[in-house]
């Protein structure tokens, strides 16, 4: 892969757009390939039902309750039935004897790490959030549906808002006072191994709304999709393997007025204001707060904050797609 130096970060040496791979033998790609084809229909199946039909019945006919134990089922299909949940800075086995306010709730944000298709179903499952899309150089977001939001984790980079559909974090809390909004700040997917520079969007939010830094990591790690419209790689991966691990880590809300004036100097400020093109517009106290999110998601994630963007990541696929022709 030396080709692809030119997009490792030159701090770190990380190459966040890289796929992960995992070595197989001939005998398990035997064994994979009878449980994909005959997980196959029945994920296809499933997943044609829920998003065409029952996903729009109103919440009298499916109340939340039973939304979330049909997305747990399709979870389960391919195997993903054991997450490893834990609440940064608490200790093992003591969940339950933490306050609500630990958790996302009602009012409150949650900045997701962005690796693969199947982190906003995991947060679909448990939170029900509202989705949104971040852009860079705007504070503003767009509202989108679980399936979209699914599919962006397979959709090229974008660069640039849409004309019209925006809103703020601010309004959307407003609108919904009892339902959780869920933020993926670096705008594109990774490969779990560095954490994007930020969008400005989650200063949009409410100053008393608590933002959750959220990390959901992968065992194996090739169902993250940094990669646009590697689709059946993506499907095979999921679907040929007997489980798969989720790791989930939540750190402690932050608000506007929580966020430290100075930054802990992980990474430069200029780049979380999403490749740089809103950076005079952010305050020191707007910078820090992103500083400290990111800083989070990082130490949650077990990995490094990168300066590669957006626009790295476009030059990547093109030179991915180039590559591979």
């Amino acid at each position: 892969m030396e080709k692809y130096s030119q997009f490792r970060d030159k701090g770190s040496g990380i190459s966040p757009f890289i796929p992960s791979t995992t070595p197989t033998s001939a005998f398990a790609t035997l064994w994979r390939s009878a449980l994909f084809v005959f997980r196959l229909p029945i994920f296809l199946s499933y997943s044609a039902v829920f998003f065409l039909v029952l996903d729009h019945l109103p919440s009298l006919v499916v109340p939340q309750v039973g939304r979330k134990l049909l997305l747990w089922t399709l979870l389960a299909i391919p195997g993903i039935w054991w997450v490893d949940l834990q609440l940064d800075g608490v200790k093992r086995g003591s969940l339950s004897q933490q306050p609500s306010s630990r958790f996302p709730n009602a009012r409150a944000v949650i900045a997701a790490q962005f690796t693969s298709p199947i982190d906003a179903l995991y947060l679909a499952a448990i939170f029900d959030p509202i989705f949104t899309v971040s852009y860079p150089g705007t504070r503003k977001v767009q509202r989108v549906s679980l399936l979209r939001a699914i599919l962006l984790a397979l959709a090229p980079p974008a660069q640039s808002p849409p004309a019209a559909s925006l809103t703020t974090l601010r309004a959307l809390v407003e609108q919904n006072p009892h339902r959780v909004v869920a933020v993926f700040p670096e705008m594109s997917t990774t490969n779990g191994k560095g954490i994007l520079p930020f969008s400005p969007s989650l200063l949009s939010a409410p100053a008393g709304a608590p933002i959750f830094p959220v990390s959901m990591r992968y065992t194996p790690p090739d169902i993250t999709t940094p990669v646009p419209g590697a689709y059946f790689g993506f499907l095979w991966n999921l679907l040929s393997r007997p489980k798969h691990l989720i790791r989930v880590r939540i750190a402690e809300g932050v608000t506007k007025s929580s966020a430290p004036a100075m930054t802990n100097g992980d990474g430069p400020t200029g780049p979380h204001a999403s490749d740089g093109d809103d950076a005079s517009d952010l305050t020191p106290e707007e910078a820090a707060l992103l500083d400290r999110i990111a800083d989070a998601l990082a130490r949650l994630a077990r990995n490094k904050r990168v300066g590669l963007t957006v626009r790295d990541k476009a030059a990547f696929v093109e030179a991915w797609n180039k590559g591979r022709k």
